[in-house]
């Protein structure tokens, strides 16, 4: 029986789903990760074992490789591994029947993913038949998860999807570049007003009240305008722990391409 393994480019919540999915059904995957991720929904997120050593996410466990020679017994006992290398040099020692670009950067026409493997793009700054074999759509909205085999996925609105009404007030950015520090944690209850964080010594104050669903590690600097926390005004702590059913959607897509691709796949 031929081994089934794929490379996920990115460990964020997203991408998260996405090897969650894959894993289920069987795919050995591996996660290359930056050498400091900037995570928001950390409980759900892979990229955490770059940290941490090792996660586990729904029930799935995964482990920090501190060298090409540990991937393979990683993924060997089961779990997910995790390798801090953004330029996939591991493509170079390890075979694998794809590689999903899932660290979402919405750019024009991403063109730094191997010419040699079937490429699955996950949201703007991908075309199917011009720097990916096949693009998923990410955005809300009817057609997510939409499997595309020409054309690409749809702009990058901006906006945060609306829960409970509330759309850009339940999404936290950072006033300024600097180091991030902590006044809550994730799964606190808050209330509007609430200091939450510092960055660069400006306060940032939750505008809603709800739970802590995501929040950027502490101790780590970050650029002005980045995303670094995450209400959710539903006051349900279980949502921490549960991957979002929007990176689920976009994950059984890959999943269903994933299983065009492997019949295209000699070797």
């Amino acid at each position: 029986m031929k081994v089934k393994r794929v490379l996920v480019r990115g460990g964020g919540d997203l991408a998260s789903g996405v090897v969650a999915c894959l894993h289920r059904a069987g795919w050995q995957v591996l996660v290359c990760e930056l050498p400091a991720p900037l995570v928001v929904r950390r409980k759900v997120a892979f990229a955490e074992a770059v940290y941490e050593g090792k996660v586990q996410v729904e029930g799935i466990d995964a482990q920090l490789a501190h060298s090409y020679a540990d991937v393979e017994p990683i993924l060997e006992s089961g779990r997910v591994a995790v390798l801090v290398d953004p330029e996939l040099t591991v493509l170079e020692s390890l075979r694998f029947k794809a590689v999903v670009d899932a660290r979402l950067l919405k750019r024009d026409l991403l063109d730094d993913n191997p010419k040699d493997l079937a490429i699955i793009g996950l949201g703007p700054g991908f075309e199917a038949g011009e720097n990916c074999k096949v693009a998923i759509e990410t955005n809300r909205g009817p057609n997510l998860g939409q499997i595309l085999w020409e054309g690409k996925p749809e702009a990058d609105t901006g906006k945060p999807a609306a829960v409970n009404g509330y759309s850009l007030e339940r999404v936290l950015y950072a006033p300024a570049e600097g180091i991030v520090k902590h006044y809550c944690a994730i799964c606190d209850v808050v209330e509007a007003g609430q200091l939450l964080a510092e960055v660069g010594g400006l306060e940032v104050k939750a505008k809603i009240a709800g739970v802590v669903r995501g929040l950027i590690r502490e101790g780590i600097r970050v650029k002005k305008g980045i995303k670094i926390a995450d209400i959710d005004p539903r006051m349900d702590s279980k949502s921490c722990y549960k991957i979002s059913d929007k990176a689920i959607i976009i994950g059984c897509s890959v999943l269903e391409a994933m299983k065009s691709i492997e019949k295209e796949f000699v070797g």
